[in-house]
């Protein structure tokens, strides 16, 4: 059965409006992970309410903590975190969430017993062998090198290599749960550079906040030592990348958006929308209102490397093909391996609309042409969903499969995105 399709609205005036965002999906899981770990009760406040986060704090309630949700809505829950022992003979379900996928199986490694990890049909075929691998190397016991696998320890910990060309995750996973290790550990990467090297400084930073102590003086290495985690109460940061479709919404239509929140410094990679909206024609400020998009209707084609910020690279794509230049997109070979493929189904979809897209080795090319209305694929991947939401503001005609995956970092997208339009009237 096909998933249904959703008419993206077209713009018909500019739109005026300020879009409050729900909290970051990374920040949320690490800090969930993080207060189940801990060596007392804490909180994790404003934590994002979304599919990914749910699977995080089902997978941490598998292993033993007691999570108990307050002050819920339909994107936001403050959680109550309990740590308890980890324990072995629990299932878990990834879904599609990296995070997930990645970040739980070296906590699962703390247990004595089998754990039990699958997901979507996707997840599968997500790279998976890098952090099994390590987690071997550790001194875990590990069965298979993708979804389904299982997962036994104690792991005593140490030091490995590996090669976190293909995804940060795998480097976070690690050192996330590393102070719970015997020995700590010490990861030393051997290979392309890691992309994403925000989310790494993100990692890093939410372990030192947590009074966990490492060392990433010498480049390529990072040294977690064995300690306590302590427990404390973290409220999360809005999810600046979910920002991008809003913002873009500014630029297409020569209106401006505002998003309150918006942190004055932050590890999140989603922080660089500020300059890359900037070099295709946007003007960007920070108010007392939050940032400030505004566009003027004209989008200028960029060249960009985009391998710290590859989650942005759709949207960033979408803008592209309804800018009046060319672009080339570099440094993103590694999001063939996310929800889906994502330059393969970028390429599809601008085309498939009447674009002019191709791949190269590491990213993209697009050469701008008059765009068409039909169905835009989802893939089940929430960033291509909103792409072509965003596409869909300038063409008429544009459907987008399958709108609802955007439940998996910001449930409320569709309600949201007409709200954004109703503040233009």
């Amino acid at each position: 059965m096909s998933a249904p399709l959703w008419p993206a609205p077209t713009a018909t005036e500019p739109v005026r409006a300020t879009v409050p965002l729900p909290g970051s999906k990374s920040v949320t899981n690490r800090a969930l992970l993080l207060a189940a770990l801990a060596d007392g009760p804490g909180t994790v406040r404003l934590a994002l309410r979304s599919r990914d986060a749910d699977l995080m704090a089902d997978a941490l309630r598998a292993l033993g903590a007691t999570m108990s949700p307050s002050n819920e809505s339909a994107s936001s829950v403050d959680w109550s975190i309990v740590p308890g022992p980890v324990t072995g003979g629990a299932r878990i379900d990834v879904g599609l969430a990296g995070t997930v996928m990645r970040f739980v199986p070296p906590v699962a490694a703390l247990a004595n017993g089998e754990v039990f990890f699958d997901g979507d049909p996707h997840a599968r075929k997500r790279p998976m062998a890098v952090i099994l691998r390590a987690l071997r190397a550790l001194g875990a016991e590990v069965s298979g090198d993708a979804l389904p696998f299982t997962v036994r320890g104690p792991l005593t910990g140490g030091e490995v290599r590996l090669d976190a060309s293909g995804s940060s995750q795998f480097l976070s996973g690690l050192l996330l749960a590393a102070a719970r290790f015997e020995k700590g550990v010490t990861v030393r990467h051997d290979g392309p550079p890691i992309p994403s090297q925000p989310h790494i400084q993100m990692t890093v930073q939410m372990l030192r906040e947590f009074g966990v102590r490492v060392d990433d003086s010498e480049p390529d290495v990072w040294r977690v030592e064995p300690g306590p985690i302590g427990a404390r109460d973290f409220t999360v940061e809005p999810d600046l990348s979910n920002a991008a479709p809003f913002l873009s919404a500014a630029m297409v239509t020569g209106g401006t958006v505002t998003i309150p929140g918006w942190p004055s410094q932050t590890t999140q990679p989603g922080d660089q929308l500020r300059t890359l909206l900037a070099d295709m024609g946007a003007s960007v400020e920070s108010t007392p209102g939050g940032l400030a998009v505004t566009g003027t209707g004209r989008i200028t084609g960029i060249d960009a490397d985009l391998r710290d910020v590859a989650e942005l690279t759709p949207t960033i794509v979408a803008l592209a093909a309804l800018a009046d230049s060319p672009s080339r997109i570099r440094g993103v070979a590694h999001i063939r391996g996310h929800e889906t493929d994502r330059l393969a189904a970028l390429v599809a979809e601008v085309n498939g609309l009447g674009g002019d897209a191709n791949e190269t080795e590491d990213g993209l090319e697009i050469r701008p042409r008059p765009l068409t209305g039909g169905v835009f694929h989802s893939y089940d991947d929430h960033r291509m969903a909103t792409a072509g939401a965003v596409i869909g503001l300038a063409v008429p005609g544009v459907e987008v499969e399958n709108i609802a995956t955007t439940g998996k970092t910001l449930p409320e997208f569709a309600s949201m995105w007409t709200d954004m339009l109703r503040g233009a009237r």
